[in-house]
């Protein structure tokens, strides 16, 4: 349904470092770098990064949230621990969500700026 989605945050340099590390177990990596933006996706930039003066103010309340589509268990895993080790925050270990389906398995982080994100593998089917 969506061609891209664009968040905006308080530092470039710090969000490439997260970005870079913690999706690239995904087979997402930068594609684009300009003017303070950068892009991210498989084939093609569909997650925009960018420095902004004035970021959506975080809050885990909203529902607001970015899921990423991966390709096996292990990447979501990865996901996961590169995300922690790039000062995000744990919001669900690695594991299958029952309450979803019995093939869901996925993992939860926050951002630096308070993002909340996921990465999710289907499996079993």
């Amino acid at each position: 349904m969506f061609d891209h989605v664009s968040i905006g945050v308080k530092s470039l340099e710090r969000s490439q470092q997260f970005y870079d590390a913690a999706i690239a177990p995904l087979g997402y990596e930068r594609l684009t770098n300009f003017d303070g933006t950068v892009g991210y996706g498989a084939e093609r930039a569909q997650f925009w990064v960018s420095q902004v003066e004035r970021p959506v103010p975080a809050d885990r309340d909203s529902g607001l949230h970015f899921c990423f589509v991966a390709p096996s268990r292990e990447s979501v895993d990865a996901f996961h621990a590169a995300a922690l080790a790039q000062g995000g925050e744990d919001n669900g270990k690695p594991g299958i969500r029952p309450d979803y389906s019995q093939f869901y398995y996925a993992a939860f982080v926050i951002d630096p700026d308070g993002y909340r994100l996921e990465a999710y593998f289907q499996t079993g089917v």
